[in-house]
């Protein structure tokens, strides 16, 4: 397991810069105007963000070392799988409250913008715990072994929102309105404030977040304990997460085994995390197993999914 820093305060300042800059380009440019993402431009901005994401590997392995390098990728190879799982959420979120498909990327970017600093202050703390208890490593290898099979064993994903402590917060503090008004989180009637649905969904994506990096943070400190590394690999794999899900939000119930990949994932890197001092496992081997339970979950629903389409196409037929 990786250990010391490589961001010196240059590295960390310059990373952040350039996050906001894309985050305003992306919001303040492309999508200054509420629409309805298409699945070309979800495609288009996936690609952009996967890309950018590749060539900073690439940078940290030109300047760092093949190890830095793997230790990213591997990273936000594992940050990138298990946010499909989010994915799942922000599709029932969405029809449960009806958002309109026009308002939905302004939700998530906000959302986004959210997690960063969430994950971030999450990362500094852990980054503390676990330099200052080492043992503190084998209580998150113990949390992500139970909570991968938790996971593979659990059958519905739900949303109840009126259960949420945020939202039912929220709701003591500000009357809400009944329908949307426009792309705002809140309007003023009557000499005070009304929050609207969107700012409840927000609300609620906010805090499905921090539910998701309670797993998926103590999962990269598996593979170093660098906090630049943990950071960066979070973060820019956060940053695809909206493009993700307009690509993939119209075909995820067809990635049926996908849940049991996360878990599976989840358990070996917690396997990981908890012989650390009796056996290191190379980076490289980490990265071509979570890649390898990866391909295997997405090519067996993919897989499924046909057949059961064939089947059913020769069903009607008949």
């Amino acid at each position: 397991m990786g250990t010391g820093t490589i961001g010196t305060p240059a590295l960390w300042i310059g990373f952040n810069i350039c996050v906001l800059a894309l985050l305003a380009l992306d919001l303040g440019v492309f999508n200054r105007k509420a629409h309805v993402v298409s699945f070309r431009e979800a495609a288009v901005w996936s690609a952009v963000w996967i890309g950018l994401s590749l060539l900073f590997a690439g940078a940290l392995f030109l300047w760092y070392g093949p190890e830095v390098g793997s230790q990213f990728l591997t990273g936000y190879l594992i940050e990138k799988s298990l946010s499909v799982d989010n994915i799942f959420i922000f599709v029932l979120l969405f029809s449960s409250f009806a958002v309109p498909a026009e308002y939905q990327h302004r939700v998530l970017f906000w959302g986004v913008l959210g997690a960063i600093v969430m994950r971030g202050a999450l990362i500094g703390l852990g980054t503390a715990l676990v330099e200052t208890f080492h043992w503190v490593l084998y209580l998150f290898g113990a949390f992500l072994v139970i909570t991968g099979i938790r996971l593979a064993l659990h059958q519905e994903r739900d949303v109840q929102p009126d259960k949420n402590p945020i939202v039912r917060l929220a709701r003591r503090l500000f009357p809400v309105t009944e329908d949307y008004q426009g792309a705002r989180f809140a309007v003023r009637r009557d000499g005070r404030w009304w929050i609207t649905p969107l700012l409840v969904v927000l609300l609620l994506l906010e805090s499905t977040d921090l539910i998701f990096a309670l797993d998926s943070i103590p999962a990269i400190f598996a593979i170093t304990t660098d906090p630049f590394i943990v950071y960066t690999s979070n973060i820019l794999a956060i940053l695809g997460l909206r493009s993700l899900y307009f690509l993939l939000a119209g075909s995820i119930e067809r990635f049926g085994y996908l849940k049991y990949g996360l878990a599976a994932i989840l358990v070996l890197v917690g396997i990981k995390m908890l012989i650390a001092d009796l056996y290191h496992m190379p980076i490289a081997l980490s990265l071509g197993l979570i890649a390898c339970i990866l391909a295997i979950s997405i090519g067996a629903s993919l897989f499924t999914s046909r057949t059961s389409q064939d089947a059913d196409q020769a069903s009607h037929g008949s």
